[in-house]
């Protein structure tokens, strides 16, 4: 009787005090709670075409706490896929760092017969978990890699103990718009719960609470554009800038050598990484955004318009050109070493005269040219969501005392007056400058993503005497379109339209006095690192401006005769594509 009451007492306290208890225990046996991962948003151009997508991946994960012993469960897994010592030790440590009940990645991206075969054998490896999700996929491979960057796996640095960072496989941005717009592109998690058997294997879903996608972004690139421009620089280290100059769309953004964001996607192999390192034109670096380099002589513009805004000079005043210029005990030299005889502010633009602007810069100082420069966005850095973008130097007396503790020299000024010296400067704000030329001296702002709700916006105006724009903008033209224009050779050859610009050359090492007087080494005579660079600025149609055009080329050689015919090919397309379109659209009755 005693053993028959303590019996009884046992079981009625294990099925009536302590149900709810052991209820939950068995119910948290029979019931497993899956985290449903969301599916990254995609990255759009301006016409829809995809330039970051998820597509499908068929994957395996281990989830610990279900296995019978993780190290048993994977020596199991093997005779279905490999798995590396590398493999193995990744997933011992992922297993020590997160929760038990949280799935570690062991494969992915399998193909269909291997991941049908691992489902028709789940009875036999306990703790394994098939898993059906995406993987980012870079479609326009290198045409988009500087713009969008690329995605990579969570570190145990960015985790923050949101479960859904430690989901296998879950990729956050690491570069580039990926990383700018994370939060937005990576949506939110959803989760499943599930009847498991006591292998672990689903034997039906009980409830379900969906993920969210992430939102998609769309940008103002055009990516059919961006792959002309692309090839048209390919064997170039270069970079290319294209802006509405009234609404401050990014059509292209280009840096050449690229490389395929693809790679850093599921790890990219020490070999690649060390090639990308290595690599003397430095692919992985935004030369369009980060590169700083001086603008040369697509900074006169700036010289031009500050004198001429402090009534210094008229379009009609002669400066004379003899090839050498005085200045303390310093001989500066102009580029012709026939000079150019007396020229007025157009032809010094046109014909790129340095002796012109030597003069100028110190009778204009460079406080007033610091302005001048400010106003055009050089020295600015425009946050338009591209990782790294560079702020250049915009110096003045200030900055130089600041920077190195000595005071500004007249041979600095003259520096300054040709966009060498201390002036530095990246291809965006080239073409910022560019634009907010031909606009007619409005602040337009440069933009990379369409905003759907935004209320179009008119440019401030800057304050500058617009018949002074006209001056500079005749100079310009006449690079382009008058015989002794330094890129008369290369003028548009559209019988429609005409392009204005400006070249610059910037050295990259000195020029000797005993190489004056036995001949200047040619470009492509010297080894490629040692080369000018070559620019050019540019826009289009002369008449009715409506785009602008900065080019790099790293060590590319000169700006009139390497970089010029690139811009007015890249400008000539872009006219003719927009043409094209508006012909399509009034022919389909779509609005223009």
């Amino acid at each position: 009787m005693l053993l028959s009451s303590a019996l009884v007492g046992r079981m009625y306290y294990l099925q009536v005090t302590s149900r709810d208890q052991y209820e939950l225990l068995a119910e948290q046996n029979r019931i497993s709670m899956r985290l449903l991962a969301p599916t990254r948003g995609d990255i759009i151009d301006r016409y829809g075409r995809a330039v970051a997508t998820s597509t499908t991946d068929y994957r395996v994960n281990v989830i610990p706490e279900e296995t019978e012993g993780l190290d048993e469960t994977l020596e199991a897994l093997k005779a279905y896929i490999p798995i590396s010592e590398r493999d193995t030790t990744r997933i011992h440590r992922a297993a020590k760092r997160q929760r038990s009940f949280m799935p570690i990645s062991v494969a992915n991206n399998l193909d269909w017969k291997t991941f049908s075969n691992l489902n028709v054998n789940m009875p036999d490896l306990p703790g394994i978990q098939p898993d059906v999700g995406t993987t980012r996929f870079y479609p326009q491979k290198e045409l988009g890699a500087h713009i969008v960057g690329y995605v990579g796996a969570v570190s145990e640095q960015e985790l923050t103990g949101e479960p859904l960072l430690e989901l296998p496989d879950f990729k956050i941005g690491k570069n580039g718009i990926e990383k700018v717009l994370d939060k937005q592109l990576r949506g939110s998690g959803g989760s499943s719960q599930v009847e498991v058997n006591v292998l672990g294997r689903v034997i039906r879903e009980l409830s379900r609470q969906d993920s969210v996608s992430g939102d998609t972004a769309r940008l103002t690139i055009d990516m059919e554009m961006q792959k002309y421009i692309a090839n048209r620089v390919k064997d170039e280290s270069a970079g290319v800038v294209v802006m509405d100059v009234h609404t401050g769309e990014i059509l292209s953004i280009v840096s050449t050598p690229s490389f395929d964001p693809n790679d850093f996607n599921n790890g990219i192999s020490q070999k690649k990484w060390d090639a990308l390192r290595s690599d003397i034109r430095k692919p992985l670096m935004n030369k369009a955004v980060s590169g700083q380099y001086s603008p040369g002589s697509t900074f006169k513009m700036v010289v031009a318009l500050a004198a001429l805004e402090e009534g210094i000079i008229t379009a009609e005043d002669t400066k004379y050109c003899g090839y050498r210029y005085k200045i303390g005990n310093r001989i500066a030299h102009c580029w012709n070493k026939n000079g150019h005889g007396k020229v007025n502010v157009i032809q010094a633009l046109a014909q790129s005269c340095d002796i012109y602007f030597y003069d100028l810069a110190l009778e204009v100082g460079i406080e007033k040219i610091h302005e001048m420069a400010a106003k055009f966005g050089i020295g600015e850095r425009f946050n338009i969501g591209i990782m790294s973008e560079a702020k250049g130097i915009n110096p003045n007396t200030i900055w130089k005392y600041g920077a190195t503790g000595e005071r500004w020299q007249g041979g600095d000024t003259i520096n300054a007056g040709i966009g060498q010296g201390y002036v530095s400067t990246t291809a965006l704000q080239l073409a910022v400058m560019t634009s907010r030329l031909a606009n007619g001296g409005k602040m337009v702002l440069p933009s990379i993503f369409f905003d759907e709700k935004a209320e179009p916006k008119t440019p401030e105006g800057m304050d500058i005497n617009p018949e002074h724009l006209e001056i500079v903008l005749q100079g310009m033209t006449d690079v382009y379109n008058h015989p002794r224009g330094t890129a008369f050779r290369y003028r548009s050859r559209s019988k429609d339209f005409k392009l204005g610009g400006k070249s610059g050359t910037t050295q990259v090492t000195g020029i000797s006095a005993a190489e004056r007087q036995s001949g200047v080494i040619k470009n492509d005579q010297k080894e490629w690192i040692g080369r000018d660079h070559a620019l050019f600025v540019g826009y289009g149609p002369v008449e009715n401006p409506k785009y602008a055009v900065s080019v790099l080329l790293e060590h590319g050689g000169s700006g009139s005769t390497d970089a010029s015919p690139i811009a007015r090919d890249i400008l000539e397309h872009v006219i003719e594509q927009d043409v094209l379109r508006e012909q399509e659209d009034s022919i389909s009755g779509q609005p223009v």
